[in-house]
């Protein structure tokens, strides 16, 4: 998610920008970024559904203390990601207040805007990557050196072709449907993104009916990529971006999946709600001039029983859940159910 120029949203078309740093850190380090634990640090905003993949599957796999994780503000300025959560606005391992100085430590007057996630190069203070849809990819086929024991495979051999094809389905209607239809600047450009995003959904629903994941009987990435969008949709896109043929929560399956997802360790307690509604309602402001960040909705129905368990399925496969949310990295109350 980039920041920057948002008022500029809902008055002209969306066009989700690719990644510019597509540099790849890898085992065997042959784009000259090797896995090392300590070297690099994952820079997130909590409020952001690409951000938000790259935290819950380094947490999932037990990454916490090889790679760092930074928090940006929810709340950009002109500069975009900002580290005003911080003592003294500084990153307290990168020594920066905002994310563009990494980018511009790797190339100054790049085009695009500064978007997270985003990997940075501890020891140079330069980007690495901002490439988001390979990002946790890698952290789960080439970091598998640093994985907790125990850790999921979340992009098994043997299903990929299934999680690419399902994921590609999702990215396009889904997780990019959504802005699609909240940015759309023509009743005929919103009116297609809907149709498409619930179309997809109807069709996603029919697909967890019978099945507790979306490929195979564990958590894998596909999970991962199709939570990030649906645990935002009644609090933001709903209202926000309207997608409001209906609320997740008057969809039995869906409201069910997503539920099951939120109650496993390493997905909802990574989830801080207030920064998500204080994100999307006060930084659009060409969709939501007021600013104003709506009381709603009540969160409580996350922690009621979903009942997915009847379908069977292994969460984690063969491994464990992982252990606790490291202190420093918890939610804050405000921000959960």
């Amino acid at each position: 998610m980039s920041g920057g120029g948002n008022t500029a949203y809902g008055r002209k078309p969306f066009q989700r920008s690719k990644a510019h740093f597509t540099d790849r850190i890898t085992a065997d380090g042959r784009d000259g970024w090797p896995v090392e634990a300590g070297r690099y640090r994952l820079v997130v905003s909590r409020a952001c559904p690409w951000a938000s993949r790259a935290v819950i599957s380094r947490r999932l796999l037990g990454l916490e203390d090889a790679l760092s994780m930074a928090i940006a503000d929810p709340i950009q300025d002109d500069r975009s990601w900002r580290f005003t959560l911080d003592p003294g606005d500084r990153d307290p391992v990168l020594g920066i207040r905002f994310l563009s100085e990494a980018y511009d430590r790797r190339e100054m007057d790049y085009p695009g805007g500064v978007s997270v996630p985003a990997i940075v190069d501890v020891p140079s203070g330069a980007l690495v990557t901002n490439d988001y849809q390979r990002i946790t990819l890698d952290l789960a086929t080439e970091w598998t050196a640093l994985h907790r024991a125990g850790a999921p495979d979340l992009y098994p051999e043997a299903l990929r072709d299934e999680i690419d094809a399902v994921t590609a389905d999702v990215y396009e209607d889904v997780n990019n449907g959504v802005y699609r239809a909240g940015f759309a600047h023509t009743q005929e450009e919103y009116d297609g993104a809907c149709a498409r995003l619930f179309r997809r959904l109807e069709l996603l629903a029919q697909r967890l009916a019978g099945q507790r994941y979306l490929v195979g009987d564990t958590i894998t990435e596909a999970d991962i990529r199709f939570f990030t969008t649906l645990v935002r949709f009644d609090p933001v896109y709903h209202g926000h971006f309207k997608c409001n043929r209906w609320k997740l929560t008057e969809n039995r399956v869906l409201w069910a999946y997503v539920r099951d997802l939120y109650q496993t360790p390493g997905f909802g307690d990574t989830v801080d709600f207030d920064h998500i509604k204080r994100h999307y309602y006060q930084v659009h402001s060409g969709i939501n001039p007021t600013g104003i960040v709506p009381l709603g909705p009540d969160l409580a129905g996350w922690l009621t029983p979903h009942h997915r368990e009847e379908l069977g399925g292994r969460p984690f496969g063969d491994g464990t859940p992982p252990g606790p949310v490291p202190q420093a990295e918890e939610v804050p109350a405000r921000g959960r159910p």
